[in-house]
């Protein structure tokens, strides 16, 4: 296997994935749901894992000083090519740093930063505890912490809807399995994440879900034409709600929890 682990999937995480239904929805809901908690521009936004700034490089269109870490040479290939299509004003406020998700402390040097983002991570690790440590200890007093993983909670969704009952079944009581991609990967609860924030001072203030109707259809056997713009955002309207309300973003196969940091 080679050193960089994401080097044989970037183009389909990067490429395949962002441009698909799901992707439109995932960055679309997410976005939205960060504007309702973000301070105002040009706050500085640390986005660990943050690959090829498919969520950072939204906001950093809409003014903010964006920080993208992520150990993946690869990956920060794709966000430098993505970088060229921002407006030149977005790209001055862009940076771009290679280091794991463990050591974000100290690659960039103590910086403490108005927002720590981590999304779809934690999934692709053994424990989530250090790299939580590292996203609060990177958050300034009275920042914000957002994190996106998937939710343990509804780990039969998928083999049920794939009609694979026998690993439906089994998947009630699962915390692992075989991803989309190809990769094995891991879910949270949202309880379980907002207790390693507590116990870094950084007080849970929300969650939502996120994938909820897209992804029964997907794994359902029905397509979504991803170039129907009038669609895309009917769709995304609908997700967005969902993502809100209970019982729907309980049922959501992913989760965003964001806290904020006591201040000083």
């Amino acid at each position: 296997m080679p050193d960089d682990g994401w080097a044989n999937l970037a183009d389909r995480f990067a490429d395949d994935a962002y441009a698909s239904v799901k992707g439109f929805v995932r960055t679309s809901v997410l976005h939205h749901h960060l504007l309702d908690h973000l301070p105002p521009a040009p706050a500085a936004v640390l986005d660990v894992g943050g690959g090829a700034g498919h969520q950072s490089f939204l906001l950093a269109e809409a003014g903010y000083d964006v920080t993208v870490l992520d150990s993946s040479p690869a990956m920060l290939d794709k966000a430098r090519q993505r970088l060229e299509r921002l407006s030149a004003a977005a790209r001055e406020r862009v940076t771009l740093v290679e280091a794991t998700a463990e050591g974000a402390e100290d690659a960039v040097q103590g910086r403490r930063f108005d927002a720590v983002l981590c999304h779809g991570v934690l999934g692709y690790l053994d424990e989530p505890g250090p790299v939580v440590e590292q996203l609060c200890r990177c958050t300034a007093d009275g920042g914000l912490v957002s994190i996106m993983t998937a939710n343990a909670e509804t780990t039969a969704v998928r083999p049920a809807l794939e009609q694979r009952w026998v690993d439906a079944l089994a998947a009630f009581d699962a915390r692992t399995e075989i991803g989309v991609l190809g990769v094995p990967s891991r879910a949270d609860t949202v309880d379980e994440i907002g207790r390693l924030l507590t116990g870094h001072g950084v007080q849970p203030i929300e969650w939502y879900g996120v994938w909820l109707f897209v992804d029964w259809l997907e794994f359902g056997g029905t397509d979504v034409a991803p170039g129907d713009r009038e669609q895309l955002a009917a769709i995304a309207a609908v997700e967005l709600e969902a993502s809100r309300r209970d019982p729907y973003r309980g049922l959501s196969r992913v989760f965003h929890l964001v806290g904020r940091k006591a201040p000083a």
